[in-house]
């Protein structure tokens, strides 16, 4: 990505608000254009930065790394692997290789829309606060462990020995 295009117009508006000033603007414009296009560059590949740390946020595991090749910034994505394709047993139905893979609550998010009963929308409501959970934490644990299947005691994470802890920690973490 070519930044010169952009530094050198910004470098453009620059000189012709300082032409409105008069000659000393003028002259002080002309000083500062090194320090400017400097700054400018570096903002710019700031702005750069964050944009790629956003966009590899929402495409985890993917990833997008910014590099700079001299003074030209290089986006170079990474996707993310692809996942295995589903098996086809003998009776001719599709069987994935195992069981539903564990889901976990990072990674990106996505909104749906539900409709439910008042009567069951007060009762996850009522049940996620004696859990100490918001009702979305609560809604994404529950459907995480009807997708887990019968028989496999639910989702527990890793390295825990499946017993509810008595503490809480409540709050936002990015």
């Amino acid at each position: 990505m070519d930044l010169n295009v952009h530094v050198s117009g910004l470098g453009r508006e620059f000189a012709a608000l300082a032409e409105a000033g008069g000659d000393d603007a003028r002259e002080l414009a002309e000083r500062l254009a090194g320090p400017l296009e400097s700054a400018i560059r570096m903002t710019l590949l700031d702005v750069l930065s964050s944009a790629a740390d956003e966009i590899t946020r929402e495409l985890a595991p993917g990833s997008v790394e910014l590099r700079l090749r001299g003074r030209d910034p290089e986006f170079v994505v990474t996707t993310p692997p692809a996942e295995p394709e589903d098996e086809v047993s003998e009776g001719g139905t599709e069987a994935t290789a195992g069981t539903v893979p564990p889901i976990t609550e990072d990674g990106p998010a996505t909104r749906i829309n539900v409709r439910l009963p008042e009567q069951l929308k007060a009762a996850i409501e009522e049940a996620a606060a004696q859990e100490g959970r918001s009702v979305n934490a609560w809604l994404v644990r529950a459907a995480a462990t009807a997708l887990q299947g019968p028989g496999q005691g639910g989702r527990t994470e890793p390295g825990s020995s499946g017993k509810r802890s008595s503490q809480r920690v409540t709050g936002w973490l990015r």
